[in-house]
């Protein structure tokens, strides 16, 4: 039997992976373009921010499995999970396929009420993987603000 932590992570790379090919070269050079608040200085961190966020995310989703597993089947959970990931994954071609960033903007917020729905789902069962959801749901509204405020500055 395959373990549930390889079923959550090759789903996970494979979902990110296949979402990433929706990037255009020129939705990043739109994107490269549009101004930043001067007080965005640490948007070189965002790719390991997000690099964590993801590794808790999938950390999360198999601390609920092995939760749930043995009483009943985590199937609803993953699929919520799953969606959480296609939400966060399609922000950044939402915005380039829209040259919006307003679209970018929603997608962020809709992403974080999908994380905090899993997350209140997930309480009862597991208080650890609630903690792992913890970098998204805290990370979620600072990307959503900045873009938010990105969006003011290129009217």
């Amino acid at each position: 039997m395959i373990k549930s932590w390889l079923i959550i992570g090759i789903v996970a790379v494979l979902v990110g992976f296949l979402l990433t090919k929706l990037n255009t070269a020129e939705g990043y050079r739109w994107f490269n373009r549009q101004r930043r608040p001067r007080w965005l200085t640490f948007e070189g961190l965002i790719p390991l921010i997000w690099t964590v966020v993801f590794i808790c995310g999938a950390w999360s989703a198999y601390v609920t499995w092995e939760a749930t597993a043995p009483k009943s089947q985590p199937w609803g959970l993953m699929a919520l999970y799953l969606l959480l990931e296609v939400a966060i994954m399609v922000y950044t071609p939402s915005m380039f396929w829209f040259r919006s960033l307003r679209v970018g903007t929603i997608v962020g917020a809709t992403g974080w009420f999908i994380g905090a729905i899993l997350a209140t789902l997930v309480l009862p069962i597991s208080g650890m993987a609630v903690v792992l959801l913890v970098p998204y749901l805290l990370w979620s509204p600072i990307g959503t603000f900045v873009t938010w405020t990105m969006e003011g500055l290129n009217r």
